[in-house]
């Protein structure tokens, strides 16, 4: 399809969620100059496609993943640089609710990014609760694409129902869906082996982006029953989890002293084996490496199955994005 070759999508990508957000990954600004290192790496090694939003900072810090991936991008001379893509998701906040909201959403990430964004999400569908929000701002959308203000336009947290509507709709005014992004990990396959979602973007021509493809920090091996576990909200799921899940990270753990690679390593070469394009986050020069090293190989079929069985027989699973639908 077109789009993707304009898009340059690579087989990974890197989330960006942790690059201005206090709550939830302690940033602050001393990290700046750590992160523009981590955007350095990954252009210089292919991983070209950065995925922000508009909400993403905490409090006054609102739009600050934006904001530093711009001026990264800038300030980046490197190879690679021509296939940099940059992925937002607009939020469907209560506030927005025409076509003209969505379009002046896009208008101002492009001002923190100093360039039109490559590819815009919808970040979440408004159908779970406020079916009626969903028009306006699916119509601002294909406008962005239509006013050749953006590559691209995507969806996020859409299940194949909605999918195939909003693909239907999208159609009748020539605008392709580029991307489909859900929470997709070991501990969160529920939307493509329930939902069968991925089966409907092969159906469509869409990519699918598997986001959190380490469980928050769950899937890394880094963690144990005993602790120490992360601050704040994080550490409280990891004590919840980590019981369950055992028998699921010792198989991870057996395939990737096999592989000679790490158990973060194993689960995105998973996701990229399910044909997703994973978008792990990175907060440090080293986690980018990790991650740069799940590339260049392929898990075998008797590796996948054999993590797909301890997947599926695992207690606990990551609970669903609540905004995710049918």
């Amino acid at each position: 399809m077109q789009i993707c070759q304009e898009l340059s999508l690579p087989s990974m990508g890197c989330g960006t969620w942790a690059w201005g957000n206090r709550l939830l990954w302690g940033y602050d600004e001393s990290m700046d100059d750590q992160l523009q290192a981590v955007f350095n790496l990954c252009v210089s090694n292919g991983v070209t496609l950065f995925d922000t939003g508009d909400s993403y900072g905490t409090g006054r810090l609102n739009g600050r993943s934006e904001s530093l991936l711009g001026r990264f991008s800038r300030e980046y001379l490197g190879s690679g640089k021509e296939n940099i893509c940059i992925a937002t998701k607009l939020a469907a906040y209560p506030w927005r609710w025409t076509r003209q909201s969505m379009v002046s959403a896009c208008k101002s990430s492009a001002k923190r990014l100093g360039k039109n964004v490559d590819l815009v999400q919808m970040h979440w569908s408004t159908a779970n609760y406020a079916p009626w929000q969903e028009r306006g701002l699916l119509d601002g959308l294909a406008d962005l694409y239509e006013q050749g203000l953006v590559k691209g336009v995507g969806l996020s947290n859409y299940g194949p129902k909605q999918l195939k509507r909003v693909h239907q709709r999208f159609a009748e005014r020539g605008v392709p869906i580029a991307t489909l992004q859900v929470q997709y990990s070991l501990l969160s396959t529920y939307p493509v082996t329930e939902l069968e979602v991925k089966d409907v973007c092969d159906q469509l021509g869409i990519k699918l982006i598997a986001y959190s493809p380490l469980a928050l920090g769950l899937l890394t091996g880094k963690y144990s029953q005993k602790g120490p576990f992360p601050k704040g909200i994080r550490g409280l799921l990891f004590r919840q989890m980590l019981p369950g899940i055992s028998p699921l990270l010792a198989s991870l753990r057996e395939v990737a002293q096999s592989r000679n690679k790490t158990m973060s390593q194993v689960s995105i070469n998973w996701c990229i084996c399910k044909g997703a394009i994973p978008i792990p986050g990175a907060k440090s020069v080293e986690q980018a490496k990790e991650n740069i090293g799940a590339l260049g190989w392929e898990l075998n079929s008797g590796e996948i199955a054999e993590l797909d069985q301890a997947a599926a027989s695992t207690d606990k699973k990551m609970v669903q994005n609540i905004f995710q639908t049918r």
